[in-house]
């Protein structure tokens, strides 16, 4: 194949998604590899210790090869397929090595430091003296002190990690895709809702096409249960039939943990050799490493923290815990007698349902996704000003279900744009929920016609599907995500920092990057922004005034549970990277269920092998910075109480202080220290009381 025929290496201003195919991938990665190896080599030979000597053609150089291997990389996550993987594991030593050689060039690290001592310092914006600082200290974070042997087993280990990501990764959703649970009978779907038995009848359905059509399979059967979060979230709730319940549990816990999917040995190979890469580059553990680019700046700081969030919700946690253990014994069900980890989510269930009167499967139907996005988007109208309109065959997709928008400023002016993938797809996508960048906003690389490129964004959740012709019915937690996913977005396509080495989310401390996602989630209490996004599918009905009042005083409901349950991960994770000594006795599930018993109320079971896909820690961007979910709520919390001391319900007020929210958090980016950013816009450090109020625990200890 001839490279100017590859989709990957043409000049579209998006990605060619209805051309890309595996067997472009090779070609493709291969030759802006190739060319960004001579250009380095070109740069290293006659740089500048100025920015348009040094910054600017780097900024070319390194989007080259973004652009490209950013477009495999969205794939595998939403588009996984043996030919794309066989690809991707095939060409990403080429694109590591080529990231390591850049980030352990001495002309580059030289010039960098010549231009942060030099005459020209003075000159720089304060966006472009952060860039400069940053890549000095980036620069040093990946070797390029190095020499020799401690040199090559670095780059072996920097390699041999990328792989055992990519592994842990691909036996997480092929341990996800083999595990399934067919109910049969009536007798197997006792207590599920409507949503789920349509869910699961088409996931049956899909899995049978050969079965003879049914009017009405919902109702007839056969039903699927996978592990994918759409369907096992539900049955855990709901499912009467507790024997089917811990089936489901242990086959979530256990997930990615037996052959042929069996992550249990990768665990302490990446932590080994995360601890060895620490070691090399002089710092006790992985940890330490991990914290010097991080806004804690070690790992006793953000233990600190999440040790007082666990003072205050330990003991709610508690009162929680003997809360479902009272109704299960007041009902007449077996399992009263006493509380497994299979029946938490169930009574859990129940106790809400009964203290205030409502459940996610009364909210669905007020929350299709085409009216959430609606009243999502009148809300940025709002607080940023800023109009969002469908822009659906403009550009192509990856999939039928991907919805593209483009994002406008107050003159009706496109500033920038973003693909929406909601729905779960689990043979082909991974789980979770993430925002990543298709396109970084930058000066540097406009088009001739253009004054700055401007960001694109990547949405992707895993909500639950529309069925037949039942749209999309959310639960209340899927509004959350998508408003999280959102907020992420918006700190990405609002930037107005024109340096692309510092725009949108890049640069930005990893402490510091949930602040507007879980800044947009708050707004999900907000009567007239919540009840502006509902629509009852069937009758067009607005949220009734009632059932909002019930889901605000339902906000703390086990509030202490799950803050407890998050610090549990938080816990491990720095325990993981910040004194474990992998393969001296001791295994990661021991440090787990060590931890559990100062940071769960219920133990997990001896068999639980959650670690196994714990894909944020082991295969993305979260090792030893877990905490930062807690860290930046704390910021996120505090911001949203900026708000709420002006007034939400008031617009001139709520306007202002959004439009204060878009020019700092939202559109400083990495151009300076989240601290400073933070600072700018409240006029103050953050406090954890906000957050501690919002979770209904200020006074819980």
């Amino acid at each position: 194949m001839q490279s100017a025929e590859n989709p990957l290496l043409c000049d579209a201003a998006l990605p060619r998604f209805d051309k890309i195919a595996a067997e472009h991938v090779a070609i493709a990665v291969q030759q802006v590899c190739d060319e960004m190896a001579r250009g380095l080599t070109q740069l290293e030979a006659g740089v500048q210790p100025t920015w348009p000597g040094l910054a600017v053609p780097l900024e070319r150089l390194q989007d080259r090869l973004g652009r490209v291997w950013g477009t495999v990389g969205h794939l595998m996550g939403v588009a996984n397929s043996p030919e794309l993987r066989a690809a991707h594991d095939a060409a990403q030593p080429l694109v590591i090595e080529l990231s390591m050689r850049a980030g352990q060039s001495r002309p580059l690290y030289a010039a960098w430091k010549a231009l942060r001592d030099g005459p020209d310092w003075p000159s720089l914006t304060p966006a472009q003296q952060r860039i400069v600082a940053c890549n000095v200290r980036d620069a040093e974070l990946s070797g390029v002190a190095l020499d020799g042997a401690a040199r090559e087993r670095f780059n072996a280990i920097q390699l041999q990690l990328a792989e055992l990501a990519t592994r842990f990764s691909n036996h997480v959703l092929d341990a996800t895709k083999a595990w399934s649970l067919d109910l049969l009978t009536p007798d197997d779907t006792a207590g599920l809702p409507p949503s789920l038995l349509r869910l699961a009848a088409q996931m049956w359905r899909e899995a049978h096409p050969e079965a003879p059509p049914s009017a009405d399979p919902a109702t007839t059967g056969p039903w699927r249960i996978t592990l994918d979060s759409p369907l096992a979230a539900p049955f855990l709730q709901h499912s009467r039939r507790r024997d089917l319940r811990e089936r489901v549990y242990r086959a979530s816990v256990t997930r990615a943990s037996q052959p042929p999917f069996d992550n249990t040995p990768l665990l302490d190979e990446i932590l080994g050799l995360r601890l060895e890469l620490a070691k090399i580059l002089g710092f006790p553990d992985y940890a330490a490493l991990s914290l010097a680019q991080k806004m804690a700046a070690d790992p006793e700081t953000a233990l600190v923290l999440l040790e007082q969030l666990r003072g205050q919700s330990l003991a709610a946690a508690r009162r929680d815990l003997a809360d479902l253990q009272e109704l299960a014994q007041q009902s007449a069900q077996p399992e009263g007698a006493e509380l497994r980890p299979w029946d938490v989510a169930f009574w859990a269930e129940r106790l809400r349902e009964a203290k205030y009167d409502f459940s996610d499967e009364q909210l669905r139907p007020y929350f299709a996704l085409p009216n959430v996005l609606v009243g999502l988007f009148a809300l940025a109208h709002r607080l940023f000003g800023v109009t969002i309109v469908a822009a659906d065959g403009e550009t192509p997709v990856w999939h039928p279900d991907v919805q593209f928008f483009r994002v406008l400023d107050e003159h009706r002016q496109p500033i920038a744009a973003f693909y929406l993938d909601p729905y779960s797809r689990p043979a082909h996508k991974r789980g979770g929920a993430w925002m990543d960048e298709c396109v970084g906003r930058s000066r540097a690389l406009a088009q001739p016609a253009e004054e700055v490129r401007l960001p694109v964004a990547y949405l992707v959740c895993n909500q639950t599907p529309p069925v037949g012709d039942v749209p999309s019915l959310m639960t209340f937690g899927e509004v959350e995500t998508l408003f999280h996913e959102f907020g992420h977005g918006l700190q990405h396509m609002l930037t107005r920092v024109e340096e692309g080495l510092a725009s949108g989310i890049r640069n930005i401390e990893w402490d510091a990057v949930e602040l507007p996602s879980q800044f947009m989630e708050n707004w999900c209490y907000h009567e007239p922004t919540l009840r502006g996004l509902t629509r009852h599918y069937q009758t067009g009905e607005q949220l009734p005034l009632a059932l909002f009042a019930r889901i605000l005083a339902a906000r703390t409901f086990r509030a202490g549970s799950d803050m407890l349950r998050q610090l549990l991960f938080a816990f491990t994770d720095l325990a993981l990277h910040h004194g474990y000594q992998p393969g001296q006795g001791a295994t990661p599930f021991d440090v787990y269920r060590t931890l559990a018993t100062r940071a769960s109320v219920l133990p997990p079971l001896p068999e639980d092998r959650f670690l196994c896909a714990f894909s944020h820690i082991f295969a993305g961007g979260y090792a030893a910075g877990y905490f930062s979910y807690k860290w930046a709520e704390v910021l996120s919390a505090d911001a949203f109480a900026a708000f709420e001391e002006a007034g939400l319900d008031d617009p001139t007020q709520v306007a202002q202080i959004g439009l204060h929210f878009r020019e700092t958090v939202l559109g400083l980016g990495g151009s300076c220290h989240p601290a400073e950013v933070f600072r700018a816009f409240r006029g103050r450090d953050a406090s954890t009381d906000a957050l501690l109020r919002h979770y209904g625990l200020l006074d819980a200890a």
